[in-house]
């Protein structure tokens, strides 16, 4: 199979492979909270589901910065080119 038919066959059945995806993620943090940490450098670390929080909090805080940073630098008024 070529790169296109997989890739029509991703796009086809997106929805069933988003919800394969968000029950897998859902395991993950499931894990982390019943399964201790054996390796923690700092306290906060052993607390479970902390990784997963810490993780989309970054990300969140990411968009955030780089929608700013578009928003202040990027865009222009409507009559920016009129003056």
């Amino acid at each position: 199979m070529d790169l296109g038919k997989w890739l029509e066959v991703l796009v086809n059945n997106g929805v069933v492979l988003r919800r394969i995806m968000y029950v897998f993620l859902a395991g993950l943090v499931i894990a982390d909270l019943l399964i201790p940490s054996s390796y923690d450098r700092f306290p906060w670390e052993s607390w479970g589901g902390f990784g997963a929080a810490y993780g989309f909090l970054g990300c969140l805080l990411l968009i955030g910065i780089a929608k700013a940073l578009g928003h202040w630098l990027v865009y222009r008024s409507e009559d920016y080119y009129d003056d």
